[in-house]
């Protein structure tokens, strides 16, 4: 079928159009930024006509953005890697670290105070740190689900606060100890027990969003789907890694 130019370019908009509304569908967005495109009806009932005769054109369009967006992704992550390879300090930067100060390994755990699944992998890391002391160094980087669990932002805020202080782990322990009492009365009950200055620690809590937010940035950059989530650097592997694979690649079995 031939099509005029002007038809041709309806079609080409409202291909895109459909697609990223598609899309945007898909990742329960809305597009406010579309609202007034303004299509003649006619076209717009032509173009759906050859739509439904051609699905491939929405199709084949969402395949090609998803293999771009992977070929970015993919693109993002070997970066990471490279610099966290050539320099670890620069990637852990002020979060929270315990282990081994020097060591060529380095464990980065992006985890979430009230997810579960975060709760055992600490009882695993606390284990491995205890198994193989001095062996690497474990980072923790905030990656609080918020969207679906409404104390995990106000946990990682506490935990930087305590951080302020150079309390963290202690006060992250405690969190993951005491998930299911996750609340404004865990959190303060459990600065005094620190004895940590409440005044400064109040005052903190409200300056925590920023460096939370870099955090979830870096999380989002390396499309982390959930926690916990893990990368490690060491002389024999460098990349993402499963919680189970961990001790191998300490044990130098990776």
């Amino acid at each position: 079928m031939l099509y005029s130019a002007k038809m041709f370019r309806i079609l080409t908009q409202f291909r895109n159009l459909a697609t990223i509304s598609l899309i945007c569908l898909i990742l329960g967005w809305s597009l406010p930024a579309q609202a007034d495109v303004k299509i003649d009806p006619q076209l717009e009932q032509q173009v759906l006509e050859i739509i439904r005769k051609h699905p491939e054109i929405i199709l084949d369009s969402v395949e090609t953005y998803q293999e771009r967006q992977q070929q970015k992704l993919q693109q993002s992550r070997q970066e990471f890697i490279n610099n966290f390879q050539a320099n670890p300090q620069a990637i852990i930067d002020d979060s929270p670290t315990i282990g081994a100060n020097k060591s060529k390994t380095v464990l980065i755990e992006f985890s979430d105070f009230e997810c579960p699944y975060c709760a055992e992998a600490n009882k695993t890391l606390k284990g491995l740190l205890a198994k193989y002391p001095g062996k690497f160094t474990l980072v923790y980087k905030h990656f609080p689900l918020y969207q679906i669990h409404d104390q995990a932002l106000p946990a990682a805020t506490a935990a930087w606060a305590a951080h302020q202080q150079g309390k963290f782990w202690e006060y992250h322990n405690t969190l993951f100890a005491n998930q299911k009492q996750l609340g404004e009365t865990l959190y303060l009950d459990t600065a005094k027990k620190l004895k940590l200055n409440l005044t400064k620690f109040n005052s903190d809590r409200k300056l925590a969003n920023n460096s939370i937010g870099k955090d979830l940035l870096l999380a989002q950059k390396l499309g982390l789907g959930g926690t916990p989530s893990f990368i490690i650097t060491s002389p024999n592997f460098s990349g993402p890694v499963k919680l189970t694979d961990i001790e191998k690649i300490l044990q130098g079995k990776q």
